[in-house]
């Protein structure tokens, strides 16, 4: 990796890692971000979960640190999400990279009208195992199929369920999502390491912004403003990298 390649690793890295723990939708600036390194669509799939579960970790560790975290409820909804995540992920192994490459602008693009999409305003209440019905089971596990598949805008779908299946706030939905996206997304790093496609040099480059921008992130309290500005931002980069992908 030239100078040039680690900076982009870290400045991309610390923006998504920022943007994952308070939103969704950094996947969509680090997985084109390896693919322009010249990581091969399949590789960079691989090669992008080293970093998001880092992240994670830090993410979950810092929540529960300061006494935010659900242990039993999010143990309940990761036990579908990861083996979910396990089939998306063998699947994901075999897939040509041009079809790859059409299911990362798809997602990217389903994933920005969703940031698009105003959230309504629900009556929220607090997360017990009570509440938890088998359709909730059976969209995680849907969910980390997809995420297993392609971490791109996996985030997105997460709040989206959470909030409107669960009828939690946005906080304990940003808390219960991280503590989701860890154990699935390690579950599909086992299996694209196990195929060879992980570079871990690079990935751990890029795990080193994942993680600040996490840490970060756990520690502010973003306005509704600020969280528009922080949408409105990764947009306008989405769209670039989308145009970029499509003429590439």
């Amino acid at each position: 990796m030239t100078v040039l390649e680690v900076l982009a690793l870290l400045s991309i890295g610390g923006l998504a890692g920022f943007i994952n723990v308070l939103s969704a939708g950094g996947s969509m600036l680090t997985l084109p971000l390896l693919m322009f390194l010249g990581l091969p669509p399949q590789v960079a799939n691989g090669t992008n979960r080293v970093a998001i579960t880092l992240q994670s970790i830090t993410a979950v560790g810092s929540f529960y640190r300061m006494g935010h975290g659900n242990l039993i409820v999010s143990l309940h909804l990761a036990l579908p999400a990861v083996l979910g995540s396990l089939l998306g992920a063998w699947i994901a192994t075999w897939v040509p990279d041009a079809v790859f490459e059409w299911v990362l602008v798809s997602a990217m693009i389903g994933a920005s009208v969703f940031m698009l999409l105003p959230q309504p305003i629900l009556n929220t209440r607090p997360l017990t195992p009570e509440r938890l019905s088998p359709a909730i089971y059976m969209v995680m596990f849907v969910v980390g199929m997809y995420g297993g598949f392609i971490q791109v805008g996996v985030g997105v779908l997460f709040i989206v369920v959470l909030y409107h299946m669960l009828k939690i706030d946005l906080r304990q939905v940003n808390v219960l999502k991280v503590s989701i996206v860890l154990p699935f997304t390690f579950a599909a790093l086992v299996v694209f390491a196990l195929n060879d496609q992980v570079r871990w040099g690079v990935g751990l480059t890029l795990a080193v912004g994942n993680i600040s921008g996490a840490f970060i992130a756990t520690r502010v309290n973003m306005s509704k403003r600020g969280a528009r500005w922080i949408k409105v931002i990764t947009l306008v980069m989405v769209a670039a990298i989308l145009v970029r992908l499509i003429l590439y």
